[in-house]
């Protein structure tokens, strides 16, 4: 039986007003006619319950395919059957109950997709698995990427698998020290200038016009190929049934687009019979799509105002141009989700909370349940319904950010100079500082009776 049949597969403006096609293995990241994004489409049809059949019994193969939870749904990508793979297993991320965090958001239940136990530990390996499929296709000699460190840990490893020489732009002092040593330790160059992710994004873009050079940030639309089909293991693990809410953070906002590309794609497959809401969460210093969304609302035509220096201790999304926003904002308003920014505080304590449910992630990660427990309050999501959280990045991407909040140590960004000290402190409701304690029995046990009635209890936390 014939699972999918795809005749052609091509490149696409997203311009209403363009529209132009282009084949598949044009080394483009932008329409050449008028600069806007470009994405992937194909004429696939499919036996929607012969597919579902496939991805199920792929789940115990042994092939190295299969064993990625992104090739596994292969039928959803523009490859070739003989494509030079470069996989690192990626994607088969759990899908977490989360009961403290669905009490602190004030849900009956609460699920997190954790996009952090991929292998070098966020979301960003399920596109760069496909990224370098097609570099390796084009033959390309040399990757890059400009990175507030995920893409850059994520690019290395898979450069480092091909045998592609590396190439990374950091702003200097903003990208946290375990994911530069990733970087580092896989053997990539590594670029520190001076400035924001959006002056390395900048450069980048200008190196790239070298066709022997490969960009594979979020502009480049085989890395959403592969992002989108996170959707799709979702939707499995979830028995098809899709929940009414996915909520996930905002950076270039390339996750967002490709969740969106993903559900949409099932939908047309006749895979799921309907889109969840997509929501989308910003730090408040970092929140240029937030503020279109607002703008929207009074003028339809609005388009995103670029943050020139955009702040927040969540590093993983301290972008104040996504390149992507265009693609994410069309994601969310054919799902009638939302878009919206949480605070520094509001943050580290979601943040906190994850970790009590014995899960854990970036700060990034924890704009979902922060917006979430916003969403809950403002009416926009029912306790009864279903919600899924994505969480973008592990707990150990940023373990300074960890211990400086259990410590009371953790402060708002330095450009805050019109605060002193004392009120840029983040005072953790959730902290867990060490206690030094002497090496005897009894003091343990004194210690562990006279502060269990001090514990916070999070369950009566508003």
């Amino acid at each position: 039986m014939t699972v999918v049949a795809t005749e052609l597969a091509w490149q696409r403006c997203i311009e209403s007003d363009c529209g132009a096609q282009y084949g598949l293995n044009e080394q483009l990241y932008i329409c050449p006619l008028c600069g806007g994004l470009l994405e992937i489409e194909t004429n696939a049809i499919a036996d929607a319950d012969a597919l579902r059949n496939v991805w199920q019994i792929r789940l115990a193969s042994l092939d190295e395919k299969d064993r990625s939870g992104v090739w596994r749904y292969r039928e959803l990508l523009p490859f070739p059957d003989d494509a030079p793979i470069v996989s690192l297993a990626e994607g088969n991320t759990p899908l977490y109950d989360a009961p403290r965090a669905a009490r602190y958001c004030k849900l009956n239940a609460l699920k997190l997709k954790h996009q952090g136990c991929n292998p070098t530990g966020s979301f960003k390996d399920t596109g760069m698995t496909t990224a370098i499929t097609q570099a390796r296709i084009l033959g390309a000699r040399t990757v890059v990427c400009a990175s507030t460190g995920n893409t850059a840990a994520s690019l290395a490893a898979y450069a480092a698998r091909a045998e592609l020489r590396c190439a990374i732009l950091v702003p200097r002092g903003q990208v946290s020290h375990a994911k530069l040593a990733q970087s580092l330790d896989y053997g990539a160059s590594v670029l520190e200038i001076d400035g924001s992710f959006d002056d390395a994004m900048r450069v980048i873009r200008e190196l790239a016009e070298d066709k022997s050079i490969y960009l594979v940030n979020s502009i480049n639309p085989f890395r959403i190929e592969g992002q989108k089909t996170v959707a799709a293991e979702l939707s499995q693990q979830c028995a098809w049934q899709v929940p009414d809410h996915v909520v996930m953070p905002g950076g270039n906002l390339g996750n967002s687009t490709a969740f969106g590309k993903g559900f949409k794609e099932l939908f047309e497959l006749g895979l799921i019979d309907r889109l969840p809401r997509l929501h989308v969460v910003q730090a408040e210093g970092a929140a240029p799509f937030a503020q279109l969304f607002v703008d929207r609302e009074n003028e339809p035509s609005s388009i995103l105002a670029p943050i020139r220096h955009p702040q927040t201790l969540a590093t993983a999304i301290k972008i104040g141009a996504p390149v992507s926003w265009q693609k994410a904002l069309r994601a969310v308003t054919e799902t009638g989700g939302r878009v919206l920014s949480v605070t520094e505080p509001e943050i580290a304590d979601a943040k906190a909370i994850v970790g009590r449910d014995g899960i854990g992630c970036e700060p990034a990660s924890a704009t979902t349940v922060a917006g979430i427990k916003r969403l809950v309050k403002d009416g926009v999501i029912n306790p009864n319904e279903s919600v899924v959280a994505v969480l973008t990045g592990h707990l150990l991407k940023d373990a300074d950010y960890v211990t400086k909040y259990h410590q009371d140590k953790l402060y708002t960004h330095d450009r805050a100079s019109n605060l002193s000290k004392a009120r840029r402190r983040i005072a953790g409701t959730f902290s867990n500082p060490p206690a030094r304690v002497k090496a005897t029995r009894n003091a343990i046990l004194q210690y562990l009776e006279s502060h269990e009635s001090h514990r916070t209890d999070d369950r009566s936390v508003d």
